[in-house]
């Protein structure tokens, strides 16, 4: 296979994500806010779970993403609440970026980083197991 035959990582088909249900765990962080607005730009339907902006001021707030897109209050930790979110939306595809991301905060805690981002993905993966209507998988 030649290079010039592949097709670079940053074409993105827009038609792939127009009228597309996408779940975005995570979406009031930073990157989950950069990918939220993006995806409503390509037309998607987006709707974001966290447990709210994990700065103050925060991305999210400050570039009014919400505006665009459902929220639902939750924590990736609680089972029952990340699988009632996508028993609810029904997403075509989930985008797990929920986590607990700083360094600092994992010395001196790490059982709560461990619960999110290890339990956190698995609660996740088992939502999709629970209502498997055709979500593709995703994970950051």
């Amino acid at each position: 296979m030649t290079t010039s035959s592949l097709t670079p990582a940053t074409d993105v088909d827009p038609a792939f994500w127009r009228d597309r249900r996408v779940l975005i765990t995570g979406h009031s962080g930073f990157k989950g806010a950069w990918l939220a607005l993006w995806l409503q730009s390509l037309g998607a339907r987006v709707t974001g779970f966290s447990v709210g902006s994990p700065t103050d001021p925060s991305m999210y707030e400050l570039a009014r993403v919400g505006e665009g897109m459902q929220s639902i209050d939750g924590d990736v930790c609680e089972p029952d609440a990340i699988a009632a979110a996508v028993a609810a939306t029904e997403p075509d595809v989930i985008v797990h970026m929920a986590a607990q991301p700083l360094v600092r905060r994992a010395f001196e805690d790490p059982r709560e980083t461990y619960a999110t981002n290890v339990m956190g993905t698995v609660n996740v993966l088992d939502a999709v197991r629970r209502h498997p209507d055709g979500s593709e998988r995703s994970s950051s």
